[in-house]
């Protein structure tokens, strides 16, 4: 129950802020690609929690929710290859924006460097085989795909306005996915009611606004899904 009652706050979060943008800006906002992108939230949720706990467990002596991404992982698959998003629409290509690359490697060493700064920072003990395995697939797999590609997709359906700045056209897009990527991380409800922590809402948005930069920038998310599982296994390993 109580991880029901969190993500109702956070899609509610959501679609205040959408109607509000859309109430400023009515011509270019669709509050069916808002109320789609609120429905892929609530299914990732679903998947990644086992259905709040209803499904079995596949793993039952496993330190790491390895189902849990497997089948939201597999969604947003499925969802992906729908005529409606498409794989290359929302970044499932090898294939890297003619040009891209000089401009791209400069915001790749800040993506590691604030990781490494990160893992320098804080002490993670002595990893096990199974932290370093799960930290260098399925984060980046599961979250880059459904944060930075379907999300960023459907928003951008959603609110046609664009803004160019550093190199990439910005849209609400990357406002809306990266602030919910935060708070995943960061809220959350339980026994003492609602709690949000701004130190982990930042350590989470910040990469998060640099992968949807990579992701713009290069047209694919190859670079934000290997930059993401870096950055969550390098602190395992200095």
């Amino acid at each position: 129950m109580n991880g029901l009652i969190g993500i109702a706050a956070i899609v509610a979060m959501l679609l205040l802020a959408g109607a509000f943008v859309g109430l400023v800006d009515r011509k270019r906002t669709s509050f069916g690609w808002l109320a789609i992108g609120a429905l892929l939230v609530l299914l990732n949720d679903a998947l990644l929690t086992n259905v709040y706990g209803l499904l079995p467990g596949a793993w039952p002596d496993a330190d790491w929710n390895w189902q849990g991404k497997a089948l939201a992982l597999t969604a947003s698959l499925v969802i992906a290859g729908q005529a409606a998003f498409g794989w290359r629409r929302v970044g499932l290509t090898l294939s890297q924006a003619k040009e891209s690359g000089r401009s791209a490697v400069p915001v790749s060493l800040l993506y590691l460097g604030f990781f490494v700064a990160i893992g320098l920072a804080f002490d993670n003990g002595s990893p096990t085989t199974e932290d370093i395995a799960f930290q260098a697939t399925m984060p980046g797999l599961e979250e880059e795909l459904f944060y930075r590609g379907l999300l960023l997709y459907a928003f951008d359906r959603a609110f046609a306005g664009r803004w160019r700045w550093i190199g990439v056209e910005w849209g609400w897009s990357a406002v809306f996915s990266s602030a919910l990527f935060g708070l995943a991380h960061a809220f959350g409800y339980g026994a003492d009611g609602f709690a949000f922590d701004p130190i982990t809402m930042a350590l989470t948005a910040v990469p998060a606004f640099l992968a949807v930069w990579l992701r713009l920038r290069t047209g694919s998310l190859l670079l934000p899904i290997l930059l993401h599982n870096f950055g969550n296994t390098i602190g395992l390993l200095i």
